[in-house]
């Protein structure tokens, strides 16, 4: 089934009682001819993903709800038996409580607005809020009424800069020892006390986790109080065109490494996003004009190709043309994308058979994450087609598959 939704439009898809199967990517091209950019789903994929994450990781899973708030995906996540879910807006926080009401939510951007955590609190009945100075401690304490005994409270502990894809360590995190003052100012009113970090997105070095969670022990070491919870984030890789990730039972082994280090008994949270949704959706655009080695389309840096631009991530893509065969021989492209910005550009290079012309469609995969989080209405260009397909991913993240065999 399709449904055709502006931007932000996040109504749950409807299906019938009796779910037919769904239709391959190429037979939903073929039967829409597609003019605006196509999203194609994959809930089945994710639900597999999640189910290996779940198996893999020596603690309690989180899904990072920014990545990708489609309730499709959100459903499918659900169906991979992950129960939490890490929230970084109220608006995100109504949104999981409304389609799971027996989720653990969990509040973890640093700094939220007083309204927010009322809502999220009173209304959503969140109960851990993450923390990085005195002045959100304070502020958590006071639009919670003190917590009422049953407030878990996260200090979100700054990390050096790595060599992860995004770098995280200039916006959030306490310095050590801050993040060492605000334990002990916050053990006395948490019924659950945690710290946390995060290496920063797409990290390809599992040893990143392992000097974190050391890290994380000597400040627990040092603060002297009793910490119950250990969030070692996200970042978790997944495979890209010319960027293959470490399998994922390594890093849950540099994981446990570090976790070693830990107290005993403490429990720990991971905050996946990307690793369980990537390979969960593609997007079909269309070329709408050619210029030499420059290719006209549908969608852009302002749309789902976002992390295209100015990032360079490279995807994975194919041409799909439905009259005819394409030439065999292939040559770089850059793509412009549909608005009257210049910068609307993501230069790959996209590898595609050296006729591409007018009319065919292009595939890009691994976009299920952030793709359609980071659309836009920009220039009017907000407008998709949203279906469930049966393909795989295009590309596969190595130690997913053995993950969700053991875990069956």
């Amino acid at each position: 089934m399709t449904q055709f939704r502006p931007r932000g439009a996040v109504a749950p898809l409807r299906r019938p009682a009796s779910t037919p199967r769904r239709p391959s990517v190429d037979a939903v091209i073929t039967s829409l001819r597609p003019e605006e950019p196509l999203h194609c789903l994959r809930p089945a994929a994710v639900s597999a993903a999640a189910r290996a994450f779940v198996a893999a990781f020596p603690g309690d899973v989180l899904y990072a709800v920014k990545c990708n708030a489609e309730p499709t995906m959100l459903r499918a996540i659900a169906a991979g038996g992950v129960t939490h879910f890490d929230c970084a807006s109220e608006a995100e926080v109504r949104l999981v409580r409304s389609m799971f009401p027996d989720a653990a939510i969990h509040f973890m951007h640093p700094v939220k607005s007083r309204a927010a955590i009322r809502a999220a609190w009173s209304q959503a009945g969140v109960r851990d809020f993450v923390l990085d100075t005195d002045s959100e401690l304070t502020k958590i304490l006071e639009e919670t009424e003190g917590g009422a005994g049953d407030l878990g409270l996260v200090v979100r502990l700054a990390l050096p800069k790595g060599n992860a894809a995004y770098d995280l360590s200039g916006k959030f995190g306490a310095a050590p020892e801050d993040a060492i003052a605000l334990l002990r100012a916050a053990r006395p009113h948490a019924a659950r006390l945690g710290l946390s970090f995060h290496v920063g997105s797409q990290c390809c070095d599992p040893a990143a986790w392992t000097r974190a969670l050391a890290l994380a022990a000597q400040v627990i070491a040092v603060a002297g109080v009793a910490v119950e919870i250990v969030d070692v984030g996200g970042g978790f890789p997944v495979a890209y065109p010319g960027s293959e990730p470490p399998a994922l039972d390594t890093l849950m082994d540099a994981i446990r490494e570090g976790a070693a280090l830990l107290p005993e008994g403490v429990r720990l949270w991971a905050e996946p996003g990307r690793a369980l949704v990537a390979g969960g959706a593609s997007v079909v655009v269309q070329v709408q004009c050619r210029r030499g080695d420059a290719l006209y389309v549908n969608d852009g840096v302002y749309g789902a190709l976002s992390d295209a631009g100015a990032p360079g991530f490279r995807f994975p893509h194919r041409l799909v043309r439905l009259d005819g065969e394409a030439a065999a021989v292939e040559r770089a492209f850059t793509l412009f994308g549909p608005t009257c910005d210049s910068a609307d550009v993501m230069r790959g290079p996209w590898m595609l058979p050296a006729d591409v012309r007018e009319g065919d469609w292009i595939e890009i995969g691994q976009l299920g994450a952030y793709g359609t989080a980071l659309r836009t209405a920009f220039n009017g260009f907000d407008r998709a087609h949203v279906t469930e397909v049966s393909d795989s991913p295009m590309l596969a993240t190595p130690g997913y598959e053995a993950a969700a065999a053991r875990a069956a």
